[in-house]
């Protein structure tokens, strides 16, 4: 500051005294007044400079340079596929990001030979901290989070520095991906199926315990489901007891037994061929419900008109081409006899069977 007056006051007596020189040429003035004047100019600056010092006390003020900061020094360092735990096991992150830090000044810390991996290791464990509490499947959100995160400048541990990350990628494998692409299809087929199987069930417990509980609750069923149709469902009630029977797995009333429709039976092979179907025990044969004619009739066994009417019978059977059911009523009552012949010949030998001449 005493320097800057000094050079001040300087230049203001040299142009103070050009001045005057410049006004006394012009005027003329006499030699005496250079000389006064060159006095003066010498007197008044150190007078004033020594009247300035005067005011300012005796005693010396000092003054402190106050010097700009220097400029924080910022280096940055890249980190490519770091894998970071996540939620699940064996599903790991891969975080990339640009590691920024500056070192923090401090009288009691040892030099730092390596702020690198300072700083990394200070922004992979603030990232690890946020990706080991998230699933795989949010690798995109997490990503953000951590941009968030990680933007603001923070120390680490050492209080060395402090560090933050930018342009932060994190994503997963694609095989990982790929497994949980699968994982979620299989968990959303799963879902469907519950869904169905309780709705099935649902259907069932419904259908078991509250519409065939009894035949009255399936007629109430069946009545609102054909809107009222009373005429409809009367002559449905044989089914609905059959079905509310089945579905209870007991026996029909013995109420309802007459309103059930009686069961035609499938037809059989020989039947769809157009041929006669086979007897059965059940059912008997056409020689059979003669024979029950018979003896209806008072025609006992040996009874020769068993025979002759038994013939004339096979005889119009034989006009509607029925010739297997004639033959049956001729074997059945009018069996041919047995001839032995007389050339001593046993009575197991084949013997010609009686021509039927009864048959075109």
């Amino acid at each position: 500051m005493t320097t800057a007056r000094k050079t001040t006051t300087v230049f203001l007596t040299v142009l103070c005294g050009l001045l005057l020189t410049i006004v006394g040429l012009t005027q003329r003035w006499p030699a005496w007044t250079w000389v006064a004047l060159a006095l003066l100019l010498l007197v008044v600056p150190a007078a004033a400079f020594r009247v300035s010092l005067l005011r300012r006390g005796s005693m010396p003020v000092s003054f402190e340079e106050q010097l700009t900061a220097s400029p924080v020094e910022r280096t940055e360092y890249h980190v490519s596929q770091v894998a970071l735990p996540s939620y699940w096991d064996d599903y790991d992150f891969v975080f990339s990001a640009t590691v920024r830090w500056y070192l923090v000044p401090s009288p009691g810390n040892d030099p730092v030979l390596n702020p690198a991996g300072l700083a990394v290791e200070a922004v992979l464990n603030r990232a690890r901290a946020i990706t080991e509490k998230r699933e795989p499947g949010r690798a995109s959100f997490v990503q953000h989070e951590l941009s968030g995160v990680l933007s603001r400048m923070c120390p680490d541990p050492t209080g060395h520095l402090q560090a933050m990350a930018e342009n932060i990628s994190l994503t997963l494998l694609d095989h990982d991906q790929e497994r949980l692409a699968r994982l979620a299809e299989v968990r959303k087929d799963k879902a469907v199926w519950e869904h169905q199987r309780k709705y099935e069930q649902s259907r069932r417990q419904y259908l078991g315990e509250d519409v065939l509980k009894d035949t009255g609750s399936a007629v109430v069923w069946w009545l609102a489901k054909n809107d009222e149709h009373v005429e409809k469902t009367v002559a449905d009630l044989g089914l609905l007891a059959q079905l509310t029977s089945a579905a209870n797995d007991t026996d029909i009333p013995e109420r309802l037994r007459n309103m059930v429709p009686q069961q035609h039976e499938e037809p059989t092979a020989q039947e769809l061929l157009g041929e006669d179907p086979a007897p059965t025990a059940q059912e008997g044969t056409a020689a059979d419900h003669l024979a029950d004619f018979f003896d209806a009739m008072g025609f006992a066994q040996g009874d020769a008109r068993r025979t002759i009417v038994a013939k004339q019978i096979s005889e119009i059977i034989k006009t509607q081409d029925r010739y297997e059911t004639a033959e049956d009523l001729i074997r059945r009552f009018d069996p041919p006899t047995p001839v032995t012949p007389d050339n001593g010949e046993g009575p197991d030998s084949p013997t010609e069977a009686p021509e039927d001449t009864s048959r075109p």
